[in-house]
């Protein structure tokens, strides 16, 4: 096969997380005859820096001809005034908008070996294996936004259509694992999640019947997803609270450095990107964990090429090199220093077959 891929670098240990999946990408391509093609472009800070944008015209026109797209992450302390009216997360925004990408898909997984590097304890992360559903380009983050010296309004708006395409993402997930969906909302106060609600449960009525439902609200799932998480199979919820759920969701596996994600549309063009941020504390130290990138990389390889074989390949030399004793010093034990960026990306790299 042969595939275009635009690389994203952007911010902090973006452009070392995104060295390890073009490492990756370039060593499957390798073992089973591919032939990628890249074309990196500027995003975020480093956008606003070298062009007075975090979104580019030619980063988004390279985003619209590939056939698929690698992102490292965006933001930083350089750029972090919340009063400023050009911000490295617009980037993140734009592209989404762009490209219609309103499913972020978020597998949470648990190796067994990294149980002891989870502060919860080992019994609760038994069998958890759970995949949850944000909806990507409604809600809060997108309404129309106010503010003068004495109050400020963000506008938290969701159609119909919107809510539907999300649901009939998660609710096809479920019918191809466990057949088990749990949706998330805060319908006794809100009006945008009162309509959630009813049309979830209508969807789902209708046109899935077979799938066993859930309904949290979203303090609840917060809780449980501590408390029971192995219970959970599909999770599906809004923008802004399956923002919050993922980044907690991350303590399952002990680590942010072990979570990737997939921002997928109508089209075969998705965006793949770990979910641990530009985490600029410890940008060139060459100590980031680049697990959540490469298995960013295998969903790319499923979702965007359609090359399973090599996502399952991906995936198992993941999980072999994790197995063999390979640790960053996120998920490191104790009395262990762990291992570079560059170290990890080899030693998975060496197991993909």
């Amino acid at each position: 096969m042969k595939a275009k891929i635009t690389l994203l670098p952007g911010d902090g240990i973006g452009p070392e997380v995104t060295d390890s999946a073009k490492y990756i990408l370039d060593s499957v391509a390798l073992i089973f005859g591919h032939d990628f093609i890249y074309d990196s472009k500027a995003i975020g800070g480093i956008a606003i820096d070298q062009q007075g944008s975090p979104l580019p015209d030619e980063t988004i026109l390279s985003c619209k001809n590939a056939d698929a797209i690698f992102l490292g992450a965006v933001g930083g302390p350089k750029w972090s005034n919340p009063n400023s009216k050009v911000r490295p997360e617009q980037g993140l925004l734009g592209i989404r908008s762009a490209l219609n990408l309103y499913a972020n898909i978020r597998p949470v997984k648990i190796y067994p070996e990294l149980v002891g590097a989870s502060p919860l304890r080992s019994e609760i992360l038994e069998g958890v294996d759970i995949i949850i559903v944000r909806e990507l380009t409604g809600g809060i983050y997108f309404g129309k936004k106010s503010r003068n010296k004495f109050s400020a309004s963000d506008l938290c708006v969701y159609t119909t259509e919107e809510i539907e395409r999300i649901i009939k993402v998660a609710a096809n997930l479920a019918s191809n694992r466990k057949g088990k969906l749990c949706s998330v909302d805060k319908a006794n106060v809100l009006e945008t999640s009162r309509l959630w609600r009813d049309t979830t449960n209508k969807i789902l009525k209708n046109e899935y019947p077979e799938i066993e439902v859930e309904t949290l609200l979203v303090d609840a799932a917060a809780m449980h997803l501590l408390s029971r998480p192995s219970e959970f199979d599909v999770m599906v919820t809004e923008n802004m609270f399956g923002d919050i759920l993922t980044d907690e969701a991350s303590m399952l596996t002990g680590s942010l450095g072990m979570l990737p994600s997939a921002s997928l549309g109508e089209s075969k063009i998705g965006i793949y990107e770990p979910i641990h941020g530009s985490a600029p504390d410890i940008a060139g130290q060459e100590i980031a964990n680049p697990c959540a990138s490469i298995a960013s990389v295998a969903l790319l390889l499923r979702h965007s090429l359609g090359l399973e074989k090599e996502a399952k390949a991906v995936e198992n030399a993941i999980s072999t090199a994790i197995t063999s004793g390979a640790r960053t010093v996120d998920i490191s034990l104790k009395n262990q220093s762990g291992i570079s960026t560059l170290e990890m990306t080899t030693e998975i790299a060496k197991n993909i077959n």
